[in-house]
């Protein structure tokens, strides 16, 4: 019959791998499942274009579905469910599972820190009757990109007495925001002759704060004075405020769809902030899992996950350590030599503009679900946490058993490209560990593009680990 396979066709279903664009493969119910799951999201990435703002919203969440405050010294049942806050800029979320904890965790670890500019200590200043904040970029950016774009002012300012303020301006109708300058091209030709690396150099990303003096001929820096008067009034901030301050400029835009099918997401901070997302309503979901389940929203990723907030230090360990105590008392490290971790981040999506920087076999593409990455690291497999066989094919059982849409990826060619993620430092806990993701167009920007089927095929991935029997 015309309509019969031919033996090699069947052949092909039988053995050849075949990802499919889930454009293809989904029905109605499922692309509307994944707008409506995208709807929240975009107000999630709007509400939190810091770490400290996501673990807010993330607590306010979490507190919504029952989440508590952990203490070492409360006895936990299966289905309570906990939080541990470190020092505003870090997370973690538990659910106490059905099976000892001794049998393991089941972890996933995302971060929720983003490129960005932060604020010198001293970082106003005038020049030219014109006043300038002093800045320097947070984690891998492409500086050129951050000139000439509406930019907002987010986070806090400890005062000498303790008092703490909270700063976000430029994201409000009606607010004012903020900008780094750039030459014009009719004077810019020794600018053009620069590398694309130092179209704005390091020092040249100063951000534009005003340019009204206040009205004292004897008074110097009269902007300069003029900026501090005002944010005098409004703070009650003097300028030695700015020496206990964590202050960023991060772009002003919205989370906007993107196509004319309005398939796409553009934002800034998808990186990371689309893993901790999508894992953060997997756990709220999962009510009862077998396995104790521990959500992880980590900070300073971008800058190589040092600090005491960042997971390079002990915090997850003495969690789970403690966890382990006031469930039976294990000890910790039989635990997490127990445990798996899905570490979350983003990975690169196939650009076709710049098609010749991935080797398009095991690049990821949009619009193909989530990315499941064996390793990391550069120049072949240097620096990295390469998930074991046996874990992969754990991994595999889980996504295809829940008929997750999924693929693999890497982050460039073998001589190009290269990047990081969490991984490493959980995989020495001794903890079986793998990437999963969502593919990104203009990763680092300040304007990400990501596809709302992958994302959603992502929320369901972790979902479908976070519910393993």
């Amino acid at each position: 019959m015309e309509n019969e396979k031919s033996t090699g066709e069947l052949l092909q279903e039988k053995l050849l791998l075949n990802r499919k664009n889930m454009g293809m493969t989904n029905d109605d119910d499922a692309e509307q499942a994944a707008q409506a799951f995208c709807e929240p999201y975009k107000g999630f990435l709007d509400r939190c274009k810091t770490e400290r703002e996501a673990v807010s919203e993330i607590v306010r969440m979490a507190s919504d579905a029952g989440f508590r405050e952990f203490s070492r010294h409360t006895a936990y049942r299966p289905g309570d469910r906990v939080y541990y806050n470190n020092r505003g800029k870090a997370l973690i979320l538990a659910t106490i599972g059905t099976r000892p904890i001794v049998d393991g965790v089941r972890i996933m670890a995302s971060h929720i820190d983003s490129p960005r500019l932060d604020l010198k200590p001293s970082p106003l200043y005038e020049e030219g009757q014109i006043a300038l904040f002093k800045t320097l970029y947070y984690g891998g950016i492409k500086k050129y990109q951050w000139g000439a774009i509406p930019l907002a002012l987010h986070g806090v300012i400890v005062k000498k007495d303790g008092e703490t303020l909270t700063v976000a301006i430029g994201e409000e109708e009606g607010d004012p925001v903020f900008t780094v300058t750039d030459l014009l091209p009719h004077l810019a030709q020794e600018q053009m002759k620069r590398p694309l690396s130092q179209g704005l150099k390091g020092e040249e990303l100063n951000v534009l704060v005003g340019c009204r003096p206040f009205k004292d001929d004897k008074a110097s820096e009269k902007v300069k004075l003029n900026i501090i008067r005002l944010l005098n009034e409004k703070y009650g901030i003097v300028e030695a405020d700015f020496l206990s301050a964590e202050l960023s400029v991060v772009p002003a835009f919205k989370a906007r769809d993107i196509g004319f099918d309005r398939s796409m997401i553009g934002a800034y901070g998808h990186d990371d902030r689309v893993c901790a997302y999508t894992s953060l309503m997997a756990a709220l979901e999962v009510s009862a899992p077998s396995y104790t389940t521990v959500t992880v929203f980590a900070d300073k990723e971008e800058t190589g996950s040092d600090g005491n907030t960042g997971l390079h230090s002990h915090y997850l360990k003495f969690f789970i350590k403690d966890l382990a105590s006031a469930l039976g008392g294990f000890a910790g490290h039989e635990v997490l030599s127990n445990s798996t971790c899905l570490s979350a981040d983003v990975n690169a999506a196939f650009d076709p503009t710049f098609g010749d920087t991935l080797e398009k076999r095991n690049c990821a593409y949009l619009n193909y679900g989530v990315v499941v990455t064996q390793y990391t690291g550069s120049g072949g497999k240097y620096s990295t946490s390469q998930a074991s066989a046996e874990f992969m094919a754990q991994v595999r059982r889980t996504l295809d058993g829940a008929q997750v849409s999924w693929q693999t990826g890497e982050l460039g060619k073998v001589d190009l490209g290269g990047g990081g993620t969490v991984a490493k430092f959980i995989a020495a806990l001794d903890v079986d560990v793998v990437d999963v993701g969502v593919p990104v167009l203009s990763m680092h920007s300040p304007f990400e593009v990501v596809s709302k089927n992958d994302v959603y095929a992502t929320y369901q991935a972790f979902k479908a680990y976070a519910s393993e029997a």
